[in-house]
């Protein structure tokens, strides 16, 4: 009986323990999720009370980002916001999302002066979304332009057949999933490609042409497909000063009547981080589980995808 009591006794202890324990864990959860929420609310450009120019930056590679599209939205609701400065890095991507870029960003220039500062690279659909701004600087040694439009695919069928693997497929007209790699592609197939990429250049090409003020000769001379240093693309009007952010601040000042006094702040897309890092974490899961399948499937959901046509510049 004794030894019962002691047993009780010892269980009632540690249910004592673990609720602590609990409690405890709730509370520094808590406190983490209010400090969470005072970073966000206290983020550059989130809740500002002050005149400001907000500075949003385009890096890396474009994929149609709806966040960077929120990012763009807040500027143009925000009254605070009296000016966007747009500083590009980026060698293009997505046509499809440089073209929502562009869109968004002509929202914004319908309320408030926006401008583009290119740093080293602001080429394709980079440039696209350049297009779009009250004025476009640019440093002399900038890679500016390669206007264009692609689409690439490899073709693995002289690889299979050294393999001894057929490409067997059932599909209810030819061009369905065409060209798909396994087999070489068919004239009718390399035609209607034509035809999307000479529809989409048509697109870039005018583009460049409205917005730059430029007539056909002068759009024909810049649309091969190729790149210019800052200084080049000055004389052929694809920029329209050379300088960095200091000096398109100066410009504001000057032209849109702006003090010089007015802060910059950073807006950022609110990204979601923790979806990412516990997508990443299963996915090495997987991996170690040895479950490819499921690793790409999970990997294809956390990064993002460049689908469709693209008008990206790398050597």
């Amino acid at each position: 009986m004794a030894l019962e009591a002691d047993l009780i006794v010892d269980r009632r202890r540690l249910r004592s323990q673990v609720s602590r324990w609990r409690f405890l864990a709730l509370a520094i959860l808590a406190v983490a999720l209010l400090a969470t929420g005072w970073v966000i609310a206290k983020r550059p450009g989130s809740t500002t009370t002050s005149d400001h120019i907000a500075r949003v930056s385009l890096n890396g590679l474009i994929t149609y980002d709806r966040p960077f599209i929120r990012v763009l939205e807040q500027v143009a609701d925000n009254p605070k916001a009296k000016a966007l400065m747009l500083m590009i890095d980026s060698p293009g991507g997505s046509t499809a999302g440089s073209e929502a870029i562009y869109i968004a960003l002509r929202r914004v220039a319908e309320k408030k002066p926006v401008i583009a500062v290119v740093g080293t690279l602001g080429a394709s659909g980079a440039y696209v979304a350049a297009l779009a701004s009250d004025r476009i600087f640019a440093a002399q040694t900038s890679l500016v332009g390669s206007i264009g439009v692609l689409i690439q695919w490899a073709e693995f069928d002289q690889a299979m057949k050294s393999l001894g693997v057929r490409f067997q497929e059932i599909k209810t007209s030819p061009l369905k999933a065409s060209p798909n790699g396994y087999e070489p592609a068919s004239e009718e197939a390399r035609a209607a490609l034509r035809s999307i990429i000479d529809d989409s250049y048509k697109w870039f090409t005018a583009l460049v042409k409205d917005r730059r003020q430029m007539d056909d000769a002068a759009v024909a001379t810049v649309s091969d497909g190729r790149v210019f240093t800052g200084r080049q693309a000055l004389d052929l009007r694809l920029v329209d000063q050379l300088g960095d952010g200091k000096v398109a601040r100066m410009w504001l000042s000057s032209e849109k009547s702006l003090p010089e006094t007015l802060t910059e702040r950073d807006y950022r897309p609110q990204r979601d981080t923790v979806a990412s890092f516990f997508g990443f974490s299963a996915a090495r899961v997987a991996a170690v589980l040895g479950l490819p399948e499921w690793m790409s499937r999970i990997l294809d959901d956390a990064a993002p995808r460049l689908d469709g046509l693209v008008s990206v510049w790398h050597p």
